[in-house]
C-alpha cells in the first residue's frame, strides 16, 4: 500500500502548456511524468482571462470549477457552459478549447488521462467517504475546505486542509472525513 500525503503549500506555479498562465500540479501518474509522459494529471489552475486551452493529443480532460463563477468553454467549436459550482465536466484534450470567464476568475481542478493507457472518474463528494483504490489503480482526493481528516484503519488521523490532497495505490488507505466538500479522483487501466 502506498499513501502520500500531498500538501497545497508544497504545490509550485509552473506555466501552462501554451504558456498562457499558470498551473499547480498536485500528482501525476507516474510520478514525476512530464507534460508528455503522464498517463494522468491533476492539478489546479488559477484563471483570470478568456484565452485558450492548451492542446493534450490523446488526454481527456475534466474540469471542476471549485471558486468562481464558471466558464463558457468552446470546444472543437461547440459551446460548453461549465457554471455549476463542483459540478465535473468532461471533454476531449485534443480538440482546440478556449474559456470565457463569466463572471470574474475561477480555479479550476483539472484531471487528465490518456484515454488509451487509463479512466478517471471524478466526483465531489462530502461528509464521510471509504477511499478504495481499484486493483492497479490510484485513488486522489483533494479537501476543498480546511479541516478534513483522513482516519486510518488503526484510528490515527491525518488533517487535510483547503487543496491539501491524499494519494493511494493499493490497500485502502482508510476513511475520508470532510468538514465541508472534497473532489474524489479514482484511476484505473485502460
Amino acid at each position: 500500500m502506498t499513501v502520500r500525503i500531498l500538501r497545497a503549500a508544497d504545490l509550485t506555479p509552473t506555466p501552462w502548456k501554451n504558456g498562457g498562465g499558470l498551473t499547480r500540479e498536485i500528482a501525476t501518474g507516474p510520478e514525476g511524468a512530464g507534460t508528455d509522459a503522464f498517463d494522468w494529471r491533476v492539478s489546479l489552475a488559477d484563471v483570470t482571462a478568456d484565452g485558450p486551452f492548451s492542446a493534450f493529443p490523446g488526454v481527456d480532460r475534466i474540469l471542476t470549477v471549485v471558486e468562481g463563477a464558471g466558464m463558457d468553454l468552446l470546444v472543437g467549436g461547440e459551446h460548453h457552459i461549465v457554471d455549476e459550482p463542483l459540478w465535473p465536466h468532461g471533454f476531449p484534450g485534443d480538440l482546440p478549447t478556449e474559456g470565457f470567464l463569466l463572471g470574474g476568475p475561477v480555479v479550476n481542478l483539472n484531471v487528465m488521462y490518456r484515454r488509451d493507457r487509463t479512466r478517471a472518474e471524478t466526483a465531489v463528494v462530502c461528509g464521510t467517504v471509504r477511499l478504495l483504490p481499484p486493483e492497479g489503480g490510484a485513488v486522489l482526493a483533494v479537501s476543498l475546505d480546511d479541516g478534513a481528516e483522513l482516519e486510518s484503519g488503526d484510528g490515527d488521523g491525518v488533517r487535510l486542509d483547503r487543496h491539501d490532497a491524499v494519494l493511494a495505490a493499493g490497500e485502502p488507505p482508510g476513511v475520508l472525513r470532510t468538514m465541508g466538500q472534497a473532489v474524489l479522483i479514482t484511476f484505473s487501466g485502460g
